[in-house]
């Protein structure tokens, strides 16, 4: 990567939410161990694409010979943020055969009748996939602790069933990259005036966003508690300052790498003789 500017720390480190973390000192508008700027982000993110694209395809290769090794990516945020961005300049750069997204939208009536991560089970990365979660099972601690849907000895539970879920998930060989694109109050009311400045972006608004909206604050103290209570070895939280959109991409991209590399993907053997398949090759 000649001339292309790197981090200086990585964003596994700097963006950790562990003990002491506290959302109200990250500045949305900082990015945390990269001294380059916007151009230089954009270069960083394409010139890892190919690397990204290559532990992927690694990955796939070793389920289809029994290994049972997947990533699960989980993406929270406030409206705005830049989730479809994270999915489409990062997540894009991977083969979609290999890859599973599930958006998840309010529950349905079927699924409101059921534990509220039984949906969410049914959606977890099968082996050798990588699973993308464009909201998760932590909308049902955040929403519903913001407009006090659920009594507070309901939310301690569900913290808990979450810890063990992921605990489950780890165990089974799913490494865990959880994200919390963080954006300023200023910079999603200047999203939302530009979608509704451009008539293309016209189907991406919602007037439940300016609602929700109103009860920033509220969500802000939801998330910390999230993060204080669910942040742990096997699924630590992450949060990455997302006004600018280069920045968060790049720092997505280099936790969804270190996730990959650190599960020691190797390519299957082949199982017949190579030399032979290639001298009939040949002669064919």
């Amino acid at each position: 990567m000649a001339n292309i500017e790197t981090f200086d720390e990585h964003p596994s480190g700097t963006l950790a939410a562990g003990d002491g973390f506290k959302l109200a000192d990250v500045d949305p508008d900082s990015t945390p161990g990269y001294p380059g700027g916007k151009s230089d982000g954009r270069a960083l993110l394409e010139e890892l694409d190919g690397k990204l694209a290559a532990l992927q395809e690694q990955l796939f290769a070793e389920a289809k010979f029994g290994g049972t090794k997947r990533v699960l990516l989980i993406l929270q945020a406030m409206d705005t943020a830049g989730k479809g961005g994270i999915v489409a300049h990062v997540v894009g750069a991977m083969d979609p055969q290999g890859v599973q997204l599930k958006a998840f939208k309010a529950p349905t009536d079927e699924e409101k009748s059921y534990d509220f991560l039984w949906r969410i089970e049914k959606e977890v990365p099968a082996a050798g996939m990588v699973g993308v979660f464009d909201r998760s099972h932590y909308e049902d601690v955040l929403i519903h602790r913001v407009h006090g849907w659920a009594p507070p000895e309901e939310l301690e539970r569900r913290y808990t069933a979450i810890n063990e879920f992921e605990a489950r998930l780890a165990a089974s060989g799913t490494r865990i990259v959880k994200v919390m694109l963080n954006i300023s109050r200023d910079e999603q009311k200047a999203r939302l005036l530009a979608r509704l400045d451009d008539p293309s972006k016209h189907w991406k608004y919602s007037s439940s966003d300016l609602k929700e909206r109103a009860f920033w604050d509220d969500y802000m103290a939801a998330y910390q508690a999230a993060f204080d209570k669910t942040h742990t070895e096997v699924a630590p939280w992450h949060v990455v300052p997302a006004n600018k959109k280069w920045y968060a991409r790049i720092a997505v991209q280099q936790l969804l790498l270190q996730a990959m590399e650190d599960l020691n993907l190797k390519w299957p053997a082949a199982e017949f003789d190579v030399a032979l398949e290639r001298s009939l090759v040949e002669r064919s």
